[in-house]
This record gives structure tokens, C-alpha cells and sequence, in this order.
């Protein structure tokens, strides 16, 4: 299966496993699904970085190059994603989550997520 993971949860798997769910330690050490993460995270970090959010102390450079060399795989924005975003119901108002979504459901594939707003969204989103 195809995983999308959300801002926080690649945030938490490469720097602090031990704030993962058990249930998304297993999705994520599970050999058969495939991780993604977005650049719309990358996007988020290096934003929330500079705004000195505490909870964004990372080198997005560092941390992509890192999700890279243990076999993520990443997923870019295409024109498809950003007119995907219109479509979504105004349950969130978070933009990067937004993204996400319409990621999510633009390439058929599922959006892992501890936020339980996010799955108030259609299409394939799994809260851990």
C-alpha cells in the first residue's frame, strides 16, 4: 500500500519514534507499503521554521536527504493537486493539511495522519 505521511508523523519517524502510534509503527515498518512524503511538508517545515515554531527544529534539506536514503519516496505538486484543494470541504483551514488531502486523493493513495480532523475528509485517510 501506497502511505502518504503527514508533516508531523515524518517529523516524529525520523527524529522521535517514540511519539509514533504503535499502530503507525507498524504501517511505517511494514515492508509492503510504500512511504511518501510531500514536499508540501518540506514546504511547512521550512516555513514553520523560520516563523521559530519549536515544534519545526529541523534541517528540511537534512531531513528530505534523510527520507530519500531510507527509502521514501517523494511526491511533488502538480497543477492537478493545487485545483484539488478547491474541491475540499472547509473542515480545515490548515493550507499544508489541505495539500495533503488533495494529494491524497488525486493519486489514489492514503494519507496517514494523527490529526483526528483530517479524517472527517473523504477519500483515504488513516488517523494513527
Amino acid at each position: 500500500m501506497k502511505l502518504l505521511l503527514d508533516t508531523h508523523l515524518l517529523l516524529w519517524a525520523a527524529g522521535q519514534p517514540r511519539r509514533l502510534t504503535a499502530a503507525a509503527r507498524k504501517l511505517i515498518n511494514d515492508a509492503r507499503n510504500e512511504l511518501l512524503f510531500s514536499v508540501v511538508s518540506l514546504w511547512e517545515i521550512t516555513i514553520k521554521q523560520g516563523l521559530g515554531r519549536d515544534d519545526f527544529r529541523v534541517d528540511p534539506a537534512r531531513l528530505r536527504r534523510g527520507l530519500l536514503d531510507n527509502g521514501y519516496t517523494e511526491l511533488v505538486i502538480a497543477g492537478a493537486h493545487a485545483v484539488a484543494v478547491g474541491g475540499l470541504p472547509a473542515l480545515h483551514k490548515d493550507p499544508f493539511d489541505r495539500m495533503l488531502i488533495a494529494q491524497a486523493l488525486i493519486e489514489g493513495i492514503t494519507l496517514v495522519t494523527s490529526d483526528p480532523v483530517l479524517e472527517d475528509y473523504p477519500g483515504p485517510i488513516r488517523k494513527v
